[in-house]
C-alpha cells in the first residue's frame, strides 16, 4: 500500500485542522447526553418498523428465503453474509439489491436503491440478523475474491484534485486524528458494516452504508460512485470484511 503523495498529505493536514486537538473538540456534554438517550430510543427504530410493513406488503420472508435458495430458519445467518454471490443474480450483490430481486420476483414495482422505502426495508431485513456476527466470506468463490480485490483498489485509489482516497482518512497511520472535530475511526473496530443502516445525529436521518460512502466522497470533493455499481458493491465487500466477526446491531447510532 503506497504512502500519500506530499500534496495529498498536505491537504489532509489542512483538513484535519487540529489533529491532536484538545478533548473539547469532541462531543459536547449535551451531545453526549443526547447520544446516551438515543441509544435507548433510537429514532431509526421507526424506520425499521416501517420497513417491516413495506417488506410485508411486497413479499413474505418465506418467498424471500426461497428466492435466495435458503430455508427460512437459516435466513438470518444468510443475511449476515452480505454482500455475497447470489445464484439468481449471477453476481455479488448487496442486501438492498437482493430486496430488489424479491420485488421483481413478486411482480411488484422494484424500489430504487436511492429511495427511502429501500432504506427502510434494508434496515428491517438486516435487523433480522441482529445479535449474529457478520460472516462475509471473501474467499467463498471466484466472484467474491474478485470483488474483494476491486474493493481494496477502490478504497486505496486516490482521486480528484486533492488526490484523496478512502485510505487517506482510514489508514492505520491516520486513524485517531481529527477531521471536523471528530476522530477518524478504524472501520473494523468501529463495526462499520454491522451497525449500518444507522441514525446519523448530525444529519437527523437514517443512512445506509453505501450512502455514507457517497457522503464521504462529497466531503472530499470526489465524484460519487453510483449506488449499485460494481465498484460500490466491491467497496462494501472490502469494508464489510474489515468488520467480519463483529455483532450486527441494527439500527446503529452515529454522530
Amino acid at each position: 500500500m503506497g504512502k500519500l503523495s506530499v500534496s495529498a498529505a498536505l491537504v489532509c493536514l489542512a483538513l484535519f485542522s487540529g489533529a491532536n486537538a484538545e478533548e473539547k473538540l469532541s462531543m459536547s456534554d449535551a451531545d453526549k447526553a443526547m447520544y446516551a438517550e438515543m441509544l435507548e430510543n433510537n429514532p431509526a427504530d421507526m424506520d425499521v418498523a416501517e420497513g417491516e410493513q413495506l417488506f410485508g406488503n411486497m413479499t413474505s420472508l418465506e418467498a424471500y428465503s426461497k428466492m435466495l435458495g435458503v430455508k427460512e430458519k437459516d435466513l438470518a445467518g444468510y443475511i449476515a453474509g452480505f454482500p455475497r454471490y447470489v445464484d439468481g443474480a449471477k453476481k455479488v450483490i448487496t442486501l438492498s439489491q437482493s430486496i430488489q430481486m424479491a420485488a421483481a420476483d413478486a411482480g411488484k414495482t422494484v424500489p430504487k436503491l436511492e429511495s427511502k422505502e429501500m432504506l427502510k426495508m434494508t434496515a428491517y431485513v438486516k435487523s433480522l440478523a441482529n445479535g449474529l456476527k457478520t460472516n462475509i466470506d471473501v474467499k467463498a468463490n471466484k466472484q467474491m475474491k474478485e470483488m474483494m480485490a476491486l474493493g481494496q483498489e477502490v478504497f486505496e485509489t486516490r482521486r480528484g484534485g486533492r488526490g484523496l482516497s478512502c485510505n487517506s482518512c482510514h489508514s492505520p497511520d491516520i486513524i485517531g486524528q481529527r477531521l471536523r472535530m471528530q476522530p477518524l475511526p478504524d472501520l473494523g473496530v468501529n463495526k462499520a458494516a454491522g451497525t449500518w443502516p444507522a441514525y446519523r445525529m448530525t444529519k437527523s436521518e437514517t443512512t445506509a452504508l453505501d450512502k455514507r460512502f457517497q457522503q464521504c466522497m462529497d466531503n472530499a470533493l470526489l465524484a460519487k460512485i453510483p449506488l449499485g455499481s460494481k465498484e460500490m458493491v466491491a467497496l462494501e465487500v472490502y469494508v464489510t470484511n474489515k468488520t467480519k466477526g463483529n455483532e450486527i446491531q441494527i439500527p446503529g447510532l452515529k454522530r
